[in-house]
């Protein structure tokens, strides 16, 4: 590969686009794979190159709460759910182990995802590594015959019912990590952290979490039953959790973040264009105005400056983006999901950089000049977030 000068005049291999980085990652990759299929050859030094894997580990939550999980996570949703066309099962198996083969030790599932059927799959996928990661799931979206009705339910009898039908797809004796997925305005957040201290005690699950919502339920929710961590999607596009109190109460508090939807569904990758089409079927892309072709096309100014500024590093867009939320707190772990163990691997790689503050304060201000087209939510789906 071509190398370019950096800063100091020190070489600096040239930045790639994805489909670039996959290239070099493939030889990697077959290393990876062969470790469950057989031998790699010997005769290239270049498919002998270590495969990538993450050693470094974080803590969510402090205390009694405290969780000490793989500074990347596993998002799983999108091989059943959400996500257009993904791999069959024996693939998404083999990847979600090829992971935890990596290090990886925290995976994201959901009651909802399917629903149903991804619990299931992570259950099976994990099964051998019991007892060495943290398989973690959520409740709240009412599943009824299945199906998922568009409502909320978090009555306590609820939550303790969905606990125990998690457990059995899970293949688990018990949930190291039990979020609830959206705030219910019919039960109040007291109730439902009090329901889960009954499962902690009863030793069901071991720790809990909530997803999006406001700095002051997530204080109301720690004083009855102190939290391990907050989920909310958070990256270069939506940053709104540094400006309505949830970070700052996080930090005050000692409870750990899980930013999911890292890479923007997908967009930050730059792998998506105004003329990609999502399965209608399967994907709740189309639904969100920020994936208009209309907002995409605007909105690609900031993939190029991501592209930009990993150019002179040798980073991907989405390992810049995947860094730069590692960079923001010792206690952020984000969740990014993949069907491609190429991804897995770009992803991986992420928790690799060293960027200095200065550069990321570039960036960011590179970044905050363009206007985001869209919102990142309908107005149904937006009703959903609690405050």
């Amino acid at each position: 590969m071509e190398n370019d000068t950096g800063k100091f005049g020190a070489p600096r291999p040239c930045a790639m686009n994805r489909r670039g980085f996959f290239k070099s990652a493939a030889a990697a990759a077959a290393v990876a794979a062969a470790g469950t299929l057989g031998a790699a050859p010997a005769d290239s030094k270049r498919r002998n190159a270590p495969a990538a894997s993450i050693s470094k580990r974080r803590t969510l939550g402090s205390a009694g709460a405290a969780m000490e999980v793989s500074a990347l996570g596993f998002g799983c949703m999108g091989m059943t759910y959400n996500r257009s066309a993904h791999p069959a099962k024996r693939e998404c198996i083999a990847l979600i182990r090829n992971a935890a083969e990596r290090g990886v030790t925290l995976f994201d599932t959901a009651i909802i995802y399917g629903p149903l059927n991804n619990e299931e799959l992570a259950g099976e996928a994990l099964e051998p590594f019991k007892g060495k990661v943290a398989l973690t799931t959520k409740f709240g979206h009412e599943v009824v015959d299945g199906k998922g009705t568009g409502r909320q339910d978090s009555r306590p009898e609820t939550i303790k019912r969905y606990c125990e039908e998690s457990l059995k797809r899970l293949r688990l004796d018990c949930i190291e990590l039990f979020y609830q997925h959206r705030f219910d305005p019919k039960v109040p957040v007291e109730d439902v952290a009090g329901a889960v201290g009954d499962l902690i005690r009863a030793g069901k699950i071991k720790r809990w979490g909530i997803c999006e919502v406001g700095a002051d339920t997530i204080r109301r929710a720690h004083a009855v039953q102190p939290l391990t961590a907050v989920q909310s999607e958070y990256h270069l596009m939506w940053r709104e959790v540094e400006k309505n109190g949830v970070l700052r109460a996080c930090e005050e508090l000692g409870i750990g973040v899980v930013p999911y939807s890292p890479i923007n569904r997908g967009f930050l990758g730059g792998c998506i264009n105004e003329y990609t089409r999502f399965d209608p079927k399967n994907d709740n892309r189309p639904s969100l105005p920020r994936f208009s072709p209309e907002a995409i096309r605007a909105n690609m100014r900031i993939v190029e400056e991501l592209n930009a500024f990993g150019r002179t590093r040798g980073a991907t867009s989405a390992q810049i983006a995947l860094a730069w939320l590692l960079s923001r707190s010792p206690s952020i772990v984000p969740i990014p999901g993949t069907t491609k163990l190429s991804h897995l691997e770009e992803n991986l790689r992420a928790a690799d950089f060293s960027i200095a503050p200065d550069e990321w304060e570039e960036l960011e201000g590179k970044i905050a000049a363009i206007p985001v087209v869209g919102n990142r939510y309908n107005a149904e789906q937006q009703k959903q977030i609690g405050r």
